[in-house]
């Protein structure tokens, strides 16, 4: 796949165009926008949270570039499931056009509203769920029940006068789920015998061996720690993970203490959860924290976010002593998810924080404590033998998820030419089921930063990334232009740079002698006599500290 930008070619009629402006190369901001005839669809528009080297960045939107100035050909919004990394980022989309159609199923409708309710938006939506058919213009859209690591996922099929498109969201084959609800291979047998053209398939588990263990391996695993411990349990997961907290609350049935939960997020997600009957909450059994604080330790399970080690989450701030719940010795902390790649540092720290205040901290290196929620190999290849699709785009995935898939997929005889490794912003046609490769766009990340959305450029990120490793240098001068004459200066302040101030005796000499041979050179803007101040600087900092800091130079005349 050639990666080098260049404009698609005109769209022919009665063509199907597919764009990922997400999900592809990270895990995260996973979007996908489909075309004929003039009109849009979309499915799932997600965010992906930021990593070490983006400080200061709250969520990574995908860059609505394809569609921005065609919101009114937009016919509607599938969302797979409920995951932040599918649906967080429509409150954004909708900011642009707020009677956009969302389409899923209960759940993740009811989640999705939650989050508009905070931005003020009032979205349009229609319930579908497995089994149903809808049109939206062009596009005939049959919803499939999938099983996931969240109630109520689906995958779509999306037919057009161009072909067939499957596209399965987050999905794994478990035999025996929590909710009895399991992925319809007869609907995807059923759809691989009429044709599908266009396979777009879940790579997150790809390069993973075998399948993906049962979310049912888990209760006994958390009843016995939970039995085990001797003082409070605090469990950790993500606020979406119905399953696991149900598992959560059934163990602390069993083992007779009550449950609290902490984080907006978890309270929200799960009154919305059980209010629609996903969440079986047993009688008695959950509590609210202060009542919480006032029992037994050996009789209190509290449920909470920060499962991804998030700086501002509950279990980051009880790490480091910043929460209302102090962790001590003979704590049991139990962290009941996977490590999202790139996350792993931040989740270590928390560990080691807990683990210093004297906890036992138990998570998937230690004890069965999660299951993914994505297929791993064994459980696609089943997938590639039933459906035998005509052209694969492996999706949701960072590039060797990407690339596993893709091999599974010629393992099973889809010819290597019929399968498409692409990036965000690969344009790809489909007609009489053949693939094409129409074009490359340059999409980037957008930056949620506070209130700010889209602003904060590379470039800031990198003066960041300076001003925490490196520091800050300010040099102020006052200057006759004529003469280059210091009549005031230099002054130099540091931060984050060297304690005392007069390691700058040696470089102020050399700024003198700098300013005064540009005004010899005939130099007399300030612009220019300030980069002169940057080059000197930054040529004595870098061969005398091996230091690259952020160096500001302020000149005015005198």
């Amino acid at each position: 796949m050639n990666s080098s930008v260049h404009e698609p070619r005109t769209l022919a009629p009665g063509t199907l165009r597919i764009i990922p402006v997400g999900g592809l190369g990270e895990i995260g901001r996973n979007m996908t926008v489909f075309e004929i005839d003039g009109k849009l669809l979309i499915v799932d528009c997600g965010v992906l949270f930021p990593e070490e080297n983006q400080p200061g960045v709250d969520l990574i939107l995908p860059d609505f570039a394809p569609v921005r100035d065609r919101l009114d050909d937009i016919l509607g919004i599938v969302l797979t499931h409920g995951h932040e990394d599918h649906i967080g980022a429509v409150p954004y989309l909708l900011r642009l056009r707020q009677d956009i159609p969302l389409l899923g199923s209960g759940l993740t409708l009811a989640l999705i509203e939650a989050k508009l309710k905070e931005h003020r938006i009032t979205p349009y939506t229609l319930e579908v769920r497995e089994g149903q058919h809808e049109r939206l213009g062009p596009f005939d859209l049959e919803f499939i029940a999938v099983n996931h690591s969240i109630p109520d996922a689906l995958a779509v099929a999306i037919t057009t006068s161009a072909g067939v498109v499957l596209a399965t969201g987050d999905f794994k084959m478990d035999q025996l789920p929590l909710d009895s609800r399991i992925t319809d291979l007869r609907a995807f047998a059923r759809l691989g015998e009429a044709g599908v053209d266009l396979f777009l398939v879940d790579s997150t588990n790809a390069d993973v061996p075998g399948f993906t263990a049962s979310e049912r391996a888990i209760g006994p695993v958390l009843e016995s720690v939970i039995a085990k411990a001797p003082r409070r349990v605090i469990v950790a997961s993500f606020s979406s993970h119905v399953h696991r907290v149900q598992q959560v609350l059934d163990a602390a049935q069993a083992n007779g203490r009550k449950v609290a939960f902490m984080g907006r997020s978890m309270v929200r997600n799960m009154t919305i959860a059980a209010d629609l009957g996903y969440l079986k909450v047993p009688e008695g059994v959950l509590i609210d924290t202060k009542k919480a604080a006032e029992l037994p330790d050996n009789r209190v399970v509290y449920m909470s976010t920060g499962s991804q080690g998030e700086p501002m989450a509950v279990l980051a701030r009880m790490a480091n002593l910043e929460h209302q719940i102090e962790v001590g010795k003979g704590d049991t902390v139990i962290l009941a998810s996977s490590l999202i790649p790139g996350n792993e540092n931040a989740v270590y720290r928390v560990i080691n924080g807990l683990t210093k205040l004297g906890a036992t901290v138990v998570h998937k290196g230690n004890a069965k404590v999660h299951v993914s929620g994505h297929a791993s190999a064994g459980e696609l290849l089943y997938c590639y033998n039933i459906i035998r699709p005509k052209n694969v785009l492996p999706v949701h995935g960072e590039y060797r998820h990407l690339v596993a898939n893709q091999r599974l997929a010629i393992d099973t005889g889809v010819p290597e030419e019929n399968t498409f490794i692409a990036e965000d912003g690969t344009v790809l046609d489909l007609k009489d089921g053949i693939v094409e490769v129409a074009g490359q766009l340059d999409l980037g990340y957008v930056y949620v930063d506070g209130s700010t959305v889209g602003e904060i450029t590379e470039a800031d990120l990198k003066d960041r990334r300076i001003l925490a490793e490196e520091g800050f240098i300010s040099i102020f001068a006052a200057i006759d232009p004529q003469t280059g004459r210091i009549i005031v200066g230099p002054e130099i302040q540091s931060r984050g740079f060297a304690e005392d101030e007069s390691v700058f005796d040696d470089v102020k000499p050399q700024i003198v002698r700098a300013l005064t041979d540009a005004a010899e050179n005939g130099t007399r803007d300030t612009h220019a006599f300030s980069q002169v101040i940057r080059r000197t600087v930054g040529r004595w900092v870098n061969t005398q500290h091996r230091r690259r800091p952020m160096i500001v130079p302020v000149v005015i005349e005198a």
